[in-house]
């Protein structure tokens, strides 16, 4: 959370006493350095585990092992057991106070229910709460208070008066205690508090666990050696730390490349999705600049290495999507805003309370003077104020699932309806993210089916993508076809094969060209189809050009509906895609979209989000790929299409399942029912405290006489705890 604190062992965040994370200082080699941050206040930075001076959470690895393999969450760990011990404690405690029949049937003696409530509160108390303390006692120390600091004010006054009125009941005022004359105890409440908080609190190290996930995905996409190509000739594989500039690398098939450089020789086709989002390989040959990370087809080839390690494009992007995560961890809950004059006011109100009643109060002074001080302490503790929110995102986020709509976290769901900008990727977002046949052109007599059969015919058996499209064509169109015969690649241009005796070409330009087949490849038909971003493949027989297959990613269903969906809700729309302005450009003209940006690199597209953040916009960014990774994590809420990449859905607050780009709308719209909720929730909690402490301090007695019963106080914020609850139920059948 503050990313200017930092220090050279593990340690705890000066300002808000989280845990630092480590820092990382390279990529694809070399030992990373230790360095924690504060998830919630970035610039505080430590070299080694502790935790957040300003709010007391535990500092994480700024970014996951160059190796890909991301660290064990050793809070995690410990707050998962400490929160299933604490869990199956507090049940009976709750069981046993609340349960009267079970005293008054016999199953648990009235002498013996205050015994097993202290013995099990006692440990999630004092053992599964713990750490609240520590934080609570940190913040006190250094002045900045915080959430911790009400849990461990409230769940500990709770704890010491109920253990007071087990032991000395005769300490408390006739007027204080039960009809009975037994002494209030609190020890359920306590334990409750403390078992809510351990719940939230491994929800949040989750949701952070999956945003470090992300980066050791990213980095996974590079491989661990590369082939080394020495002066002598010989070959072997090296560690990627041990490249440098330079070096010739031989790249086989299928395998992920080292590094960024230039092909020096031989040719392939490579999978640059990652970078661009374009689905359709790209053809590269001596002289061609090639990326690390991305996939090499079939071919082989022999590569000079530009960039490695952290320098290379796939290593500025991990560092983009760690930078841009830390930016956006997340804010302080409005609970710890508040402490920050809560806690210091509930304190001067308890202490003042405690001088009234022992000055003016009636006797026993001293005693009613204590006991009211520890009431207003009690009564302070934010149980209803911890279930406000919790309870309106568990609902909000259950129907959002219903929906198909997943949010990461509480925070995409609270901020995604004050996007007031959204920026789509076309690739696998606005369109399919697949090459689909669109248009068959004839030069000849030949009829279309027939040039589609030859066509699939050749392709049958063939891995380039647009064989998919043409054999779902074939398929659609019932038309059968037998594969070709002594088919042969043409390497950069296409292949050939035999059908019924004759051979035929499908291919590029160079093609046209380099084989010198003459033909009619300057139809207007096909510039218009080019015009419309489409990618053109000739078929031929022998000298002869038969006609043409045209391709293109066709939009998705609904993505028309969505964009006019967005503009109704009156939010601006941006498309930046990775793919050329040709394909760009047709694709924001169908769905009336005027800002566009074509050619876009992650780097770019993080670039745009940044620009407009600094505009002061709310930006959203919807995307699917391992390219729009840095602009999801950076944007003020990322959205992911569910169809798409891992990498991009936990880069991600918001996942589209199915990749339905008509849910944003919906999920905009529970994004406001939930917010809107949650201000409800709060007016109940800050109610109950508004009302409940002065009245615990006793403001009714000089007129009314009236003395707040500890049980009735208690049976208050039960009343509100319940109201908080049934208002976040009803957003379940909340219209959308």
């Amino acid at each position: 959370m503050h990313p200017e604190v930092s220090q050279d062992e593990p340690g705890a965040c000066p300002d808000c006493g989280m845990a630092l994370e480590a820092e990382i200082d390279g990529f694809g080699g070399g030992a990373p350095a230790e360095k924690y941050i504060c998830p919630m206040h970035p610039d505080v930075v430590s070299d080694g585990p502790g935790s957040c001076p300003d709010c007391g959470m535990a500092l994480e690895p700024e970014a996951p092992p160059a190796g890909g393999a991301p660290a064990e969450n050793p809070e995690l760990k410990d707050f998962t057991r400490r929160l299933v011990v604490s869990a199956v404690l507090t049940v009976p405690v709750v069981v046993v106070a609340m349960g009267e029949m079970v005293v008054a049937g016999g199953v648990v003696s009235p002498a013996a229910s205050p015994w097993i409530q202290f013995v099990l509160a006692s440990a999630v108390v004092l053992w599964g709460g713990k750490v609240f303390f520590e934080r609570g006692w940190q913040s006190v120390r250094t002045g900045k208070f915080n959430m911790f600091t009400l849990i461990a004010l409230g769940t500990g006054m709770a704890w010491l008066a109920s253990t007071a009125g087990m032991v000395v009941p005769g300490i408390f005022p006739e007027a204080f205690r039960g009809p009975n004359g037994e002494a209030p105890l609190y020890f359920e409440a306590a334990a409750v508090i403390v078992t809510l908080v351990l719940a939230g609190q491994v929800m949040e190290l989750r949701a952070r666990e999956k945003t470090s996930d992300a980066l050791a995905q990213l980095i996974g996409l590079a491989p661990p050696t590369a082939r080394l190509i020495h002066e002598c000739g010989a070959e072997m594989d090296v560690a990627l730390e041990r490249l440098k500039f330079g070096d010739l690398l031989r790249v086989r098939p299928g395998e992920s490349l080292p590094a960024d450089g230039i092909v020096t020789e031989g040719h392939s086709a490579i999978d640059e999705s990652m970078i661009t989002g374009e689905p359709l390989p790209v053809e590269k040959g001596e002289g061609d600049a090639v990326t690390g990370g991305t996939i090499n087809g079939a071919g082989t080839f022999v590569m000079r290495v530009e960039h490695s390690g952290g320098d290379m494009l796939l290593g500025r992007i991990v560092r983009l999507v760690a930078a841009a995560q830390r930016s956006r961890a997340p804010a302080q809950r409005l609970a710890d805003s508040v402490a920050v004059v809560f806690v210091p006011l509930v304190i001067a109100i308890a202490v003042v309370s405690f001088v009234a009643w022992a000055l003016f109060g009636p006797p026993p002074a001293m005693a009613f003077g204590l006991i009211c001080a520890v009431s207003v302490l009690i009564i302070a503790c934010p149980c209803a104020l911890g279930l406000a929110t919790p309870m309106s995102l568990m609902v909000g986020m259950g129907r959002g699932a219903h929906l198909g709509v997943l949010f990461r976290d509480g925070e995409a769901l609270e901020a995604l309806q004050s996007v007031d900008t959204i920026i789509l990727d076309k690739t696998g977002t606005l369109t399919e993210g697949r090459s689909s046949l669109t248009d068959i052109v004839s030069f000849g007599e030949e009829h279309e089916n027939s040039l589609l059969a030859i066509a699939a015919s050749l392709e049958k058996g063939s891995e380039h993508p647009l064989a998919d499209a043409v054999l779902t064509a074939t398929e659609k169109a019932g038309i059968s076809a037998e594969a070709a015969g002594d088919t042969k690649i043409l390497p950069g241009r296409g292949l050939s094969g035999v059908v019924s005796g004759s051979r035929y070409f499908l291919g590029n330009d160079a093609m046209i060209r380099g084989d010198g087949i003459e033909g009619e490849d300057g139809d207007t038909r096909l510039g218009a189809l080019r015009e419309q971003g489409k990618t053109i493949v000739y078929l031929a027989g022998e000298r002869r050009l038969m006609g043409a297959l045209a391709f293109a990613d066709v939009l998705r269903e609904g993505a028309l509906e969505a964009a006019r969906a967005l503009r109704r809700d009156g939010v601006e729309i941006i498309i930046a895609s990775g793919d050329a302005p040709e394909a760009v450009k047709p694709v924001a003209l169908g769905l009336g979209i005027d800002d566009y940006f074509a050619a876009q690199s992650p780097v770019d597209k993080a670039a745009l989000v940044d620009q407009l953040l600094k505009d002061g916009r709310r930006v959203g960014f919807a995307g699917d790929g391992i390219n729009d990774a840095p602009a999801l994590a950076a944007a003020t809420v990322g959205i992911a299409m569910g169809s798409g990449s891992d990498i991009a859905m936990e880069s991600a607050g918001v996942s589209l399942l199915g990749g339905d780009i008509r849910k944003l709308a919906t999920a905009r719209a529970l994004s406001r029912a939930v917010t809107r909720n949650i201000k409800q929730n709060l007016v109940f909690a800050f109610g109950y405290n508004s009302l409940g402490v002065p009245i615990a301090a006793g403001v009714l007695f000089p007129v009314f006489g009236i003395v707040l019963s500890p049980m009735l106080a208690a049976a208050a914020m039960s009343l509100s705890s319940v109201s908080i609850i049934a208002n976040a139920l009803r957003l379940g059948q909340a219209k959308l």
